[in-house]
């Protein structure tokens, strides 16, 4: 079954947003920082490196909330309004090209559908109403 999760986007301030929603909600936090990065053809700044690349908030398989800090080097700071995205994670590989490719038509593309460093399907667009969509597929080890 498809999964749908809000991904919420900050200015530096994920940690510390997510360690109040575990504070509410409860549950396990699971962080992976831009320093954690592989090295690319262009590096993360010293005063990046401890901002969160991703991670997630899991409240006991009932909730599961995702989200990073924007950094400098990467993407431009996001505004009140454009920072959520809705992550989706189909049960296959071809589901998850299928709706990447319907749901980006007419959109813009940020991030094309390809196996990424973390070793998932993965691809970031926003359609053309507006709404930001990640598209998450785990390649079954």
């Amino acid at each position: 079954m498809t999964k749908v999760t809000a991904y919420l986007l900050f200015n530096g301030n994920c940690e510390t947003a997510f360690n109040f929603y575990k504070d509410v909600f409860g549950g396990e936090l699971h962080i992976m920082r831009y320093k954690d990065m592989p090295q690319s053809d262009q590096p993360v700044p010293d005063s990046e490196k401890e901002k969160v690349l991703h991670l997630n908030l899991d409240v006991k398989g009932e909730m599961l909330l995702m989200g990073s800090d924007c950094s400098e080097a990467f993407s431009p700071p996001v505004k009140f309004g454009d920072n959520i995205a809705l992550t989706i994670s189909p049960d296959s590989e071809e589901e998850a090209r299928r709706i990447f490719n319907e749901l980006s038509e007419g959109g813009t593309i940020q991030m094309p559908f390809e196996i990424a460093f973390w070793g998932s399907w993965y691809g970031m667009f926003t359609d053309k109403f507006g709404i930001s969509w990640m598209v998450n597929y785990d390649i079954p080890k």
